[in-house]
């Protein structure tokens, strides 16, 4: 790929789409903007459909704008943080539009999180202003302390606003009754942060990740190129507005196409194709486990009698996607990618051609950004091994501003020129990148590099196990090597002792994945939004209830 700087943004894409914009640097790419050009040129478009509201380009602009004026009337200013904690509703929308035109940063909030979780990250934020829902808002009334100077309530009686911890509390209709005249911050640069996007904390203390408005225009980019829209298409969204990807692969890909975004406020399997016929959606996205709750539903006649096209479904196994394609009458399935909230663009198909056909395959890097592999002193490791994934802008603004108020962890992880993403993987002779496994969670101990993620895979086919962890606990005869350690949940009614389940993995794989220690457990440390704790595991090491390979005097079979 060229590195010619005087090359377009949006012509790093044959991109398809009704209503491309002409997006450069400057004030042009800035989320903002986008609506308030697709409200000049297509107007009366639909740009946002919900089961109860309807609202044209023109419509989501000047909503835009009231709420840019609002805000700025609480006292937001150019680069100060507001959260929002809200269900997946319009206003959400009207606000984060709103809030980059004013050149303020938002912050989604998980609206699983509640007690210490909520009050650190509100904490985190260095907001002054709170923008939430009224059920939302019982949440934060059973906080000991805010630390916001406004909190905004959306479906909260005007007669019932009043202080809240020294902080004056209103209702939404106070926020967008200014004017709708065009709001534009002439201060506003597109590598100015536009939104603060929160991990997950699964390897440890939650990052603020601070996304550009440039960031956010390329990932959009990147998810139109395949997306061959046509007149009267429409996105269907049933992500919740928390999660990047409900943005990138969604929301600002509908309306940087100028097309018409539809959505839920929560995804529902039983329901998710009378919702597709509903707003006749032809684009969607899932995550996770959302493909194999709806692949696994009661077959009927007329599954194919759909308006459904195109999704990206991340992930989903590799021999059902053309039965997938066959059932539900689509015509294509993006089935793997690779991106994190740090580089949300990072890989797109493979050179092969044949998506979806290599296993693990997470394509080729985006023409936005160079992807390299390199070992433990930032060296290139050679073909076929593995390395920690690692990426660099042939752009500026393609990946991520750095951690949010994190100088020391923000200098860590962009060392050397490259921003080391802590995931590791190989590539292939075809310049195809493979996942091998969290550099955290891949295990090396007596020379070998052990995947976590394979040995999870093949416990996992025990029928006994409902969950497993795997992850190292530190080796007593070498520091820098760990051993593998197994924390086990059983089936409701199973039972399986660590010795014969030690043997099942003997017996089907090689002989150094046997775990020297196992545990049985009853639940894992977890994220408010699910995802296991590894690095709680490894804090806590083993117990009285582990079991320990050596001591009881196990003998793998190394034949």
């Amino acid at each position: 790929m060229p590195r010619d700087s005087s090359l377009q943004f949006n012509h790093y894409y044959s991109i398809k789409i009704m209503n491309q914009l002409d997006l450069q640097g400057g004030q042009q790419r800035t989320l903002g903007n986008i609506i308030r050009l697709q409200a000049n040129s297509v107007p009366n478009i639909t740009a946002i459909i919900t089961g109860n509201s309807r609202y044209s380009y023109r419509e989501l602009n000047d909503r835009a704008n009231s709420y840019a004026a609002g805000f700025s009337a609480l006292g937001v200013k150019h680069n100060d943080t507001v959260c929002i904690l809200m269900e997946s509703c319009p206003e959400f929308i009207f606000a984060v539009y709103g809030l980059s035109k004013l050149g303020a940063i938002w912050v989604p909030v998980n609206t699983d999180y509640r007690g210490e979780w909520l009050s650190s990250t509100f904490t985190d934020s260095l907001a002054k202003v709170l923008l939430t829902d009224a059920k939302y808002f019982k949440k934060v009334q059973e906080l000991p302390s805010t630390g916001f100077d406004s909190i905004v309530v959306h479906g909260l009686d005007t007669n019932d606003a009043h202080s809240l911890n020294d902080a004056e509390v209103s209702a939404l209709s106070n926020l967008e009754k200014y004017s709708c005249k065009e709001y534009l911050n002439e201060a506003i640069y597109y590598g100015d942060t536009a939104a603060v996007t929160w991990t997950s904390g699964t390897t440890g203390r939650s990052k603020g990740v601070m996304l550009s408005h440039s960031n956010w225009i390329t990932s959009a980019e990147s998810s139109c190129a395949s997306a061959d829209f046509q007149p009267g298409d429409v996105v269907y969204n049933c992500l919740p507005l928390y999660n990047a990807a409900a943005w990138t692969a969604n929301i600002f890909r509908a309306h940087y196409a100028g097309v018409t975004l539809a959505f839920d406020d929560h995804f529902s399997v039983g329901n998710f194709w009378q919702r597709i016929r509903f707003f006749n959606a032809t684009h969607t996205m899932t995550l996770g486990s959302m493909a194999i709750f709806i692949w696994n539903l009661a077959e009927q006649n007329d599954d194919s009698d759909n308006t459904l096209r195109h999704a990206m479904m991340v992930p989903i196994p590799e021999d059902l996607i053309d039965p997938f394609k066959k059932r539900f009458g689509m015509q294509t399935i993006h089935s793997h990618s690779y991106g994190q909230s740090e580089a949300m663009v990072t890989m797109v198909p493979p050179l092969s051609g044949k998506l979806g056909r290599k296993a693990n395959c997470l394509g080729v890097e985006a023409p936005t950004v160079e992807v390299t592999l390199l070992d433990d002193d930032d060296q290139p490791t050679p073909q076929g091994e593995v390395g920690e994934l690692c990426v660099r802008p042939r752009k500026p603004y393609a990946i991520f501003n750095g951690y949010f108020n994190d100088p020391e962890t923000t200098n860590r992880t962009l060392r050397n020129l490259w921003h080391h993403t802590g995931d590791l993987g190989r590539k292939d002779k075809d310049g195809d990148y493979f996942f091998a496994d969290r550099k955290a969670d891949f295990i090396r101990y007596k020379g070998r590099n052990i995947s976590s993620v394979q040995v999870e895979g093949v416990m996992r086919k025990h029928p006994a196990i409902a969950d497993i962890a795997i992850f190292g606990i530190t080796s007593e005869e070498l520091k820098s090597e760990a051993e593998i350690m197994a924390a086990v949940i059983l089936n409701e009614g199973q039972s399986i002792s660590a010795e014969k389940l030690a043997r099942f993995v003997n017996d089907n794989a090689p002989y150094f994945f046997v775990p020297r220690y196992i545990e049985f457990v009853q639940e894992f440390p977890t994220t408010p939004n699910g995802k296991i704790q590894k690095y709680k595991l490894r804090d806590k090491g083993i117990s009285s209830n582990t079991w320990d390979a050596k001591k009881a005097n196990f003998k793998v079979n190394r034949d």
